[in-house]
């Protein structure tokens, strides 16, 4: 193993709040492999681990697809590739798709706004009529 620091499963599951099975899981659909292993089997994570693992429990609440942050994790992938850097076209066509999954981040965020706004004004309604 390198000079990097690994953390093991828990450690990571408790950071990033997801659960086990949900890191399992990651790695089984291939979003997420651990980036090592114990000599006892222990799946083993980096901080590069950690900051994917971040990025897919961000997308979940707007709905992304399991093919959805495979792709956007490729792409960010390839757009910070040291040894082999994306470049022209290729470069081009990444940061268009990119900033596509923004545009529809951004699109679901204010559904999601809007979806609040009307549950406070029920919440509020409730409180009204209870007279609290």
């Amino acid at each position: 193993m390198s000079g990097e620091r690994h953390m093991r499963i828990g450690e990571v599951a408790e950071r990033t709040g997801l659960s086990l099975r949900t890191m399992r899981h990651y790695e089984e659909v291939g979003l997420v492999i651990p980036s090592a292993r114990s000599k006892g089997g222990f799946r083993l994570y980096t901080e590069r681990d950690v900051e994917r693992l971040m990025v897919i429990r961000r997308m979940k609440p707007l709905d992304f697809s399991l093919d959805e942050m495979r792709d956007l994790l490729e792409i960010v992938d390839r757009l910070a590739d040291g040894e082999r850097p994306a470049e022209g076209e290729e470069r081009e066509r990444l940061r268009e798709r990119l900033d596509a999954y923004r545009e529809k981040a951004d699109a679901r965020v204010e559904a999601l706004r809007a979806r609040l706004g009307m549950a406070e004004e029920f919440a509020g309604t409730l409180r009204e009529r209870l007279g609290s």
